[in-house]
């Protein structure tokens, strides 16, 4: 049984599951379905798909999701991102509407979740950390923009026609109006029921209003496409994007919810990887095409009651029943609500709050944010993403070789050290340099500290008698740093000025032991506090012999 619990999350939910459980769990799976049904024929069609590929979408998958995740409230199924990246990956080989189309999307939804399973089995779940949330930010509020332009047309009609354009607008507002003011109200559910009784009744499909039409009866087969290695190759790089940006999208959401409810403990990122991929491997086979688990969804699932993973298989029930008995209800839906419900839905990926909080934290997150940003609206998904993470680690690498770093002085009545610049208040000791570096020392800001060393000690309005590095932030020592510190202390021995290190961790220490540089410097020049290596330092440079006079000194 613990084996079970251990591979199936699903199991270890029913461990202590009672009847209240299930009537929650039944509550909130048919709450998800009836936003998920219009949401998941949208979506197909931003993907440039049937209708009913959405709802294929929205069986097997919920249940692969349901077997192997770890989330109790994550509603999986098509989301409007990964739609749009369908749409630019697939677009770019096969025309939209033909039978080559859709093959390359069930194939492209199974190379995504092979990818999704081999990184969670493999315990990868950490290369996601690459998309910063700036980057993520940047990327989702540009494809919102460019799923919002891509809908204005399906929105008021080809040419702008007067009665497409009145659906598709009044829908709209009120999708809006209900998101403001009633979230809880099943808008998407109410607005597709009264629009295709307004088609049927009043007969505005013949007066141009475009319908959704037949849409076929029955269950999703096992569909086995045939795959080369020059499809493998042409979908590669847009499968690798898909699976990230879904998993981030999907774990940031499960995250969330979780924290609410004090369940972050039962969340992994690995597992969610896993669970991804067999909800992508189940949209591959059974003509469905990329998803993940969807904000708007996971919230509705949630605040619906979901006390288990068996809320998504009862969301998937309720699609098969609708598949088995409905479709052809759909007939008459206008292809306006299903643009309006689209743009709806992208509100929220918008992010402002993001560039607001930015603004007023950290800047340089705020110029990637705008870098993705603009990269992903004027130049393409998939390129603007690759942007948008290459700059993020372009200035990394630039933050890694130009780390803070801190002159420290001595705070009135006190051993303590702080910043300078921080605390005008603390008192250095002429002829005495206190620096501080918050980084690993490695043969990238070598150079950067030399430099800062030797400006710093031009600045000094006396002779430099003695360095102390704080070297309580240094966390890592490699063999360039460990050679440019001998180069330091060779020159510093030379002009007769002393070198002492204060707080130096344990790994550090290991590589100046094993190099030689701890005994070239003597264990006297290393301390455990900032304050003793500065009372050393004193009584050589300033020849205080008489305790009162350095008492004096070291508060000046």
């Amino acid at each position: 049984m613990n084996f079970l619990a251990k591979l199936l999350p699903l199991a270890a939910q029913l461990r202590s599951y009672s009847g209240g459980d299930l009537r929650s769990d039944l509550v909130a799976g048919l709450t998800t379905a009836v936003m998920l049904i219009p949401q998941g024929m949208a979506y197909a069609m931003l993907a440039g798909l049937p209708p009913i590929v959405g709802l294929y979408a929205s069986t097997v998958p919920l249940v692969g999701y349901a077997l192997f995740g770890s989330s109790r409230q994550l509603a999986v199924g098509p989301v409007a991102v990964l739609s749009l990246m369908t749409a630019a990956s697939v677009g770019a080989i096969a025309e939209t509407g033909t039978d080559a189309y859709l093959t390359y999307a069930l194939i492209l939804a199974l190379m995504v979740g092979v990818i999704q399973l081999v990184m969670g089995v493999a315990r990868l779940g950490i290369v996601t950390n690459f998309l910063s949330h700036p980057v993520l930010s940047g990327f989702t509020s540009a494809a919102a923009l460019i799923i919002a332009f891509s809908q204005f047309e399906p929105l008021v009609g080809p040419g702008f026609h007067t009665t497409t354009a009145i659906v598709g607008i009044a829908s709209l507002l009120f999708l809006l109006a209900v998101r403001v003011f009633k979230p809880s109200f099943p808008g998407m559910f109410f607005i597709v029921v009264i629009s295709t009784a307004a088609v049927w009744a009043l007969g505005l499909d013949a007066r141009g209003v475009e319908v959704v039409g037949d849409v076929p009866t029955g269950l999703p087969g096992l569909t086995l496409v045939p795959i080369t290695w020059e499809v493998i190759e042409t979908l590669l790089p847009a499968a690798v994007v898909i699976a990230l940006v879904g998993f981030m999208e999907s774990f940031a959401v499960a995250k969330k919810i979780a924290e609410g409810h004090g369940e972050e403990d039962d969340l992994e990122a690995n597992r969610e990887l896993v669970g991804l991929g067999a909800a992508n491997i189940g949209a591959g086979l059974f003509g469905g095409y990329p998803v993940t688990g969807g904000f708007s969804r996971s919230a509705v699932n949630d605040r619906a009651g979901a006390k288990s993973n068996l809320a998504a298989v009862i969301t998937a029930v309720a699609v098969v029943v609708t598949l088995l008995l409905l479709t052809d209800l759909f007939y008459y839906m206008p292809l306006a609500v299903l643009a309006a419900i689209i743009m709806t839905a992208i509100v929220g990926l918008i992010d402002l709050e993001a560039v607001k909080h930015l603004w007023q934290v950290k800047r340089d997150g705020l110029a990637i944010l705008v870098i993705t940003f603009l990269s992903t609206l004027l130049i393409g998904i998939e390129e603007g993403l690759a942007i948008g993470i290459g700059a993020s680690l372009l200035w990394f690498i630039i933050r890694s070789t130009r780390p803070h770093t801190a002159v420290l002085g001595r705070l009135p009545g006190t051993t303590s050290y702080r910043n300078l610049k921080r605390h005008p208040e603390a008192k250095t000791i002429p002829g005495l340099l206190v620096l501080r570096i918050d980084s690993q020392f490695f043969f990238g800001n070598v150079s950067f500290l030399k430099d800062t060393l030797v400006k710093l000690e031009k600045q000094m309005d006396q002779p430099l008698q003695a360095v102390i590095i704080d070297a309580s932030s240094i966390n890592q020592l490699d063999s360039s740093a460990e050679l440019a510190l001998h180069k330091i202390l060779e020159d510093y021995q030379q002009r007769d000025i002393e070198l002492y290190f204060a707080k130096t961790k344990g790994p550090v220490l290991d590589v100046m032991r094993a190099s030689k540089f701890f005994q070239d410097l003597g264990e006297k020049h290393f301390t455990y506090r900032v304050h003793q290596a500065v009372q050393k330092a004193c009584k050589k440079c300033f020849d205080a012999d008489d305790p009162g006079e350095l008492e004096q000194i070291q508060t000046r």
